[in-house]
């Protein structure tokens, strides 16, 4: 039986050793040896596309997130366990979910026995299983889902918890995001979500050609330091503000009910 709840460690991903292989994170790896493992991701890359479906906005998904063993000296591990589970949690309606290790596909299944919790509700997660496992790998993951609408407001947030994973020997981890929103959108910001009440803005470098705007977002996390929390991007659909024109339909219709008006008039005329 894979690792329990009291073993995981959330981050974009929960990671779970079996119990013959010991604890994710900086933690004893049972593996034959004193040994501690470490897993470490000093960076990953978070790329979304937001685009209208049937009318409705949706997000597209494609993340890297490149993973390392590593002793305690820092070095790549020469011992690593035979397979490592992992559970992976998504948003609602989340579908067309694919995971690849160094650019094999892998098979998950959905995850029963528990939720994680966001500043925006609770999420379903999946389960999948690397195997085998080497010293450095490259996990690789696709979804997509319908951006959720908030008092008027469109938003979706991306799941940072990286605490676990930062150690002494890698003590700094980086989250490089980049946003194509295709199609007219306005007043895109961003906030971390420091608790599920208190949110803080957070920078973001927006680049608008037409009807397409790009957005990058770096969030650094570091060893010691408080933690931002998670990110929610929120934006408002231009095409629903109008175009700002006047409206010049509301001319027209009085217009063409005063014209009906007197051809009614001369018409009742002449019978008379």
């Amino acid at each position: 039986m894979f690792a329990t709840k009291k073993w995981a460690i959330v981050l974009i991903f929960v990671v779970m050793f079996s119990a013959s292989a010991g604890l994710a994170g900086n933690a004893e790896a049972n593996l034959g040896s004193e040994t501690t493992l470490i897993l470490a991701m000093p960076e990953e890359y978070i790329n979304y596309t937001i685009s209208r479906v049937n009318g409705t906005w949706w997000a597209k998904i494609d993340g890297e997130y490149p993973l390392y063993f590593l002793d305690e000296s820092g070095e790549a591990a020469s011992c690593v366990p035979s397979e490592l589970p992992m559970v992976y949690p998504t948003p609602p309606n989340t579908t067309n979910i694919h995971v690849w290790v160094n650019g094999s596909e892998i098979a998950w299944t959905d995850w029963f026995y528990d939720t994680h919790h966001t500043a925006i509700g609770d999420w379903d997660m999946i389960y999948c299983v690397v195997s085998p496992v080497s010293p450095f790998f490259l996990l690789t993951i696709h979804y997509e889902h319908p951006v959720e609408v908030v008092n008027g407001s469109n938003l979706f947030l991306y799941d940072l918890n990286i605490r676990d994973y930062l150690t002494e020997v890698s003590n700094t981890s980086i989250a490089y995001f980049t946003v194509r929103f295709e199609g007219e959108v306005s007043d895109v910001r961003a906030y971390t979500t420091f608790t599920d009440s208190v949110w803080n803005s957070k920078y973001l470098a927006i680049n608008s050609d037409g009807d397409e705007t790009m957005v990058d977002i770096e969030m650094r996390s570091v060893l010691d330091e408080a933690l931002a929390g998670d990110l929610v991007v929120m934006f408002n659909d231009s095409s629903a503000e109008g175009s700002g024109e006047f409206p010049y339909w509301l001319v027209a219709v009085p217009v063409f009910v005063f014209a009906g008006f007197l051809v009614a008039m001369v018409y009742r005329r002449k019978r008379g």
